[in-house]
């Protein structure tokens, strides 16, 4: 499997695919690949002809006391996951490469970043959109494929995509979790034993939130206060918030039955490592 590093020559490699009729797949990552980016390389390699996986750890998605140094990073085996997946290719530049200068130009979309996430981290989403609009840019798929495990992402990059008409279709991806529960995520590999046994909480505490809301308890400021008492329970849990929101538009709602998507959406403290899931509901389907 090819690995290119410069932009160039990514260019180049793609015109000759998109020349002979293929169909481009990407999956956008920061790296140190799991079984949740394989199941996204899965999906592109069945819906596309050529498959693109991007590695790329972002500094300008990270906050000046983030972990960006820390980050893991492991390109040996990110080639061996993504080859097993079916990827044609990994793009892989460096910072200088993507950043050559201190850049002037950003891409920014407002109101969706106003509240979860991009809340907790000022300035995180702008840097995520710049880079996938740089990638984008770069690349040009017919399709991009992420993961709903950060469905505040999906949403953002969907709103970018439709309001600068870029020819993209974004293709979001369910969750994939432990046996126990825990969504897969690079970052799980900081935790602590005792760390990562408490950290199945968040996915117990949604399941409860979905039996509560079976019951026909629809008031979110019922819903938010039970769930921070389940995480509650774990004594490493340190919640940044609990929130429940109409999706993706991401406003506040009152009752879950007043949208036909509501998403409940954590993010928790474990030591120093900051965890994220959400469930997306579908009234609907309740």
């Amino acid at each position: 499997m090819e690995v290119i590093t410069t932009i160039n020559e990514i260019r180049t490699r793609i015109a000759k695919e998109k020349k002979a009729g293929k169909v481009i797949g990407l999956v956008p990552t920061m790296g140190y690949l799991h079984r949740g980016h394989q199941s996204l390389i899965e999906k592109a390699r069945k819906e596309s002809d050529f498959v693109v996986v991007s590695i790329f750890v972002n500094p300008l998605q990270f906050g000046p006391n983030e972990d960006y140094d820390r980050y893991p990073r492991d390109l040996e085996r990110d080639k061996i996951m993504a080859k097993q997946a079916g990827a044609d290719l990994i793009f892989f530049p460096s910072v200088n490469e993507m950043y050559p200068a201190k850049p002037k130009t950003f891409v920014e979309v407002n109101e969706l970043t106003a509240q979860l996430c991009g809340k907790s981290r000022p300035g995180h989403f702008r840097g995520v959109t710049t880079v996938v609009s740089k990638l984008f840019h770069i690349i040009q798929p017919d399709m991009a494929y992420f993961g709903l495990k950060d469905a505040q992402q999906v949403a953002v990059i969907q709103q970018m995509v439709q309001d600068l008409n870029m020819p993209i279709t974004i293709i979001p991806c369910p969750i994939v979790r432990e046996e126990d529960g825990l969504a897969l995520s690079s970052r799980n590999v900081y935790l602590s034993p005792e760390e990562r046994n408490q950290a199945t909480i968040l996915y117990q505490s949604l399941q409860k939130a979905k039996e509560w809301i079976e019951e026909g308890i629809t008031e979110t400021r019922i819903l938010k206060d039970r769930i921070r008492s389940v995480i509650e329970t774990q004594s490493l849990a340190r919640i940044d918030y609990v929130e429940i929101l109409s999706f993706p538009s991401l406003e506040p709602v009152g009752e879950i039955n007043e949208t036909s998507q509501t998403i409940i959406a954590l993010a928790v403290w474990f030591g120093k490592t900051r965890l994220i899931d959400n469930l997306i509901i579908d009234r609907n389907e309740v």
